[in-house]
């Protein structure tokens, strides 16, 4: 069963933690991936769906899998596509309905689907990453990224590492979040987020 992960469980532990920079592209390595304390690899999209479902079927307890791509969305009380708090920052905006936050949440849905179709015997706790605000240099760094999400876990409340919940993503007491999979008929709930960047 897919579940979010909360706020109040983001700690290494055991270090059974799987990192996902998705992307979603049909010939490139377009994802970063890493389980534990693995150094990171850049993968496919069709392999790091692999890596994934063979990790969290051989696990003999529940894993914790972060994926860098919109997992939860927003909408005013009208109905309409709206960013999330984090999702605006001193550097400009990254909206969930906006150009790659829509690729990568696509992807991400095919992900999930998979792990449905896989019939995953243990939990696996859902987090989203968000690392959305990066210096041009770093942009396509998927290894980079990976050990940045895992950075948030070994310490997230720090002045660049946060953590955020469901509360945290609304920049109104009105807003409605929801799963970004509700769509498709997928309910993962609201997993907190692990986000990077300079927070108002």
């Amino acid at each position: 069963m897919i579940v979010p992960g909360q706020k109040s469980e983001v700690a290494w532990g055991d270090g059974n933690w799987i990192f996902l920079d998705i992307g979603f592209s049909c010939e490139s390595r377009s994802c970063g991936f890493a389980f534990g304390e693995e150094t990171p690899k850049s993968i496919t999209f069709a392999n790091a769906i692999s890596a994934v479902i063979d990790r969290v079927q051989t696990s003999e307890r529940s894993t914790r899998l972060v994926v860098e791509a919109p997992l939860s969305v927003c909408f005013d009380r009208l109905g309409n596509p709206k960013g999330r708090r984090i999702e605006r920052q001193d550097s400009g905006t990254r909206y969930w309905y906006v150009g790659a936050g829509c690729v990568v949440m696509t992807a991400a849905l095919y992900l999930i689907r998979a792990i449905y179709g896989a019939g995953v015997r243990r939990d696996v706790l859902l987090y989203e990453g968000f690392h959305s605000f990066k210096k041009r240099a770093n942009r396509s760094n998927h290894s980079q990224d990976v050990n940045d999400l895992r950075r948030i876990v070994q310490a997230p409340q720090t002045v660049q590492h946060r953590v955020f919940d469901e509360n945290d993503l609304r920049s109104d007491h009105d807003d409605q979040i929801q799963s970004a999979f509700h769509v498709a008929d997928i309910d993962c709930g609201i997993p907190a987020v692990l986000a990077l960047g300079s927070f108002r």
